[in-house]
Parts: structure tokens; C-alpha cells; sequence
């Protein structure tokens, strides 16, 4: 009885958990190939990014419902696009901070790790966009980049 009530009464924020459960799942792949090879920002790291990149852009519909139920909707300016920069602009410093300088200060180091934590957004941005085909994609081709990229550059060296 308490269960068909939940799921009733709840059943978009259920819907919403498992966007976000399969953007973390997806970016969490991403993560291992970082992981593997002992980079910063592992499997956690990116899971935590995609997966709360697609509930920033996925509650933004909430959202102005929410605020618009006591208010003329033409006095609300939404722009979705700004979420998105937001979370570009959050997981650029996150990056940032995952970037060093070697000591010979000719080298900078973890460039790539930080572009893949901007990556694992994207991926939580496509899945609250329903997207999954795109999101499952992006997570292919990011983990072929880096690994792919990786294997060759360890034969160059």
C-alpha cells in the first residue's frame, strides 16, 4: 500500500533519480579509465560531476514550475542555457584545481583529467535531456580518446 502510494505520488522524482543514477553509472566508466591509469579526478570524482550536472539542468523544469505556481509566468525569465554555463563555468574550477605545473615549470600535468571532468558533465547534461544514445556515445568516445590517445603516446615515448 505505502509502496503504490510513493510511487504515485512520486513518480517523477523516481524517474529523475534514475537519470541521474545512469549519468553517474556513465561518467563513473569514464572515471575508471582515469582511475586505471592513476590520474586525479578518478571513478567518484566524475560520477559526482555527470551525475549532479543532470540534476542541475533536469530540476531547472521543476524549478519554474515551482516559482511560476504564484506568479504570471511572463515575468519569469528563464533561460536554460545558463544552467548549463554555470556548470561549465563549476567544473572548469573543479578541473583547474586538478591541473599542476611539474617542477621544471615547463610541464603541466592533468590537462586531460580536467577536460574529461568537463566531459563527464556533458554526459549528465545529455541524460537529463533525455538523450541517451548521445550521453552512452560521449561516454564511448571519451573513454576511447583518452585510452586509444594514452596506448599510442606510451609507444611514441
Amino acid at each position: 500500500m505505502f509502496i503504490k502510494y510513493f510511487v504515485e505520488h512520486y513518480q517523477d522524482d523516481l524517474w529523475l533519480l534514475l537519470d541521474i543514477a545512469i549519468a553517474g553509472v556513465l561518467s563513473g566508466i569514464v572515471g575508471m579509465e582515469r582511475e586505471k591509469f592513476r590520474k586525479p579526478a578518478g571513478m567518484r570524482t566524475n560520477m559526482i560531476v555527470g551525475s549532479i550536472s543532470c540534476f542541475f539542468v533536469a530540476i531547472c523544469t521543476t524549478l519554474i514550475q515551482y516559482i511560476g505556481s504564484g506568479v504570471d509566468l511572463g515575468e519569469i525569465r528563464s533561460d536554460p542555457i545558463r544552467i548549463i554555463q554555470a556548470i561549465v563555468i563549476g567544473v572548469s574550477f573543479i578541473g583547474a584545481g586538478t591541473i599542476l605545473k611539474s617542477g621544471n615549470k615547463k610541464t603541466v600535468l592533468f590537462l586531460t583529467t580536467a577536460a574529461t571532468l568537463l566531459y563527464s558533465s556533458g554526459i549528465g547534461i545529455a541524460v537529463a535531456l533525455k538523450q541517451y544514445v548521445l550521453a552512452v556515445g560521449l561516454c564511448l568516445l571519451v573513454v576511447t580518446i583518452n585510452w586509444f590517445l594514452n596506448v599510442i603516446e606510451e609507444r611514441i615515448n
